[in-house]
């Protein structure tokens, strides 16, 4: 009898340790090549993690505390469509950019709302969407009609 409490004493203290860090989203591997977006002020660069498959894109950016301002996430999808994100479980006040095939920004939505389950559709078809700290886009000086360039993208 001795040992099952013991056993289950450990066994409880291991769940309340694995908890927390199943609900935290593991980050993904910053890629070497840096983002680039054409501006009317010149390029402005970002280290991006991709997202590229559908397990990545699913979790996104959920549960991260905070981000380097020049970092983001970049999905990519198989093929160009209408996107619908949103912020479940995501604490950071995100700008979501929508990027057609070409790599030419379609939309922006800027400063989205934390833990907000509403849909935030890229309107036209679109095969990337590039994730950037809220007011990023307003501060850099990104619109919609630049250009963004990347290793992932238009291939």
């Amino acid at each position: 009898m001795r040992i099952f409490k013991r056993s289950a004493f450990f066994a409880v203290v291991a769940l309340i340790v694995a908890i927390p860090a199943l609900a935290m989203t593991a980050q993904l591997p910053t890629d070497s090549e840096r983002l680039v977006i054409e501006t009317e002020d010149g390029p402005v660069s970002f280290s991006v993690e991709l997202a590229l498959t559908p397990e990545d894109r699913a979790s996104g950016l959920m549960n991260r505390e905070d981000m380097p301002e020049d970092h983001g996430m970049l999905f990519k999808f198989e093929q160009a469509r209408q996107v619908l994100m949103w912020m479940k479980n995501t604490p950071l006040p995100l700008d979501m950019i929508f990027i057609d095939s070409d790599g030419t920004i379609a939309r922006i939505a800027k400063d989205t709302t934390p833990f907000s389950e509403t849909i935030i559709p890229s309107v036209a078809p679109v095969r990337y969407v590039l994730e950037l700290n809220g007011g990023t886009a307003t501060k850099r000086g990104i619109s919609v009609g630049n250009k963004v360039r990347h290793r992932v993208i238009g291939k």
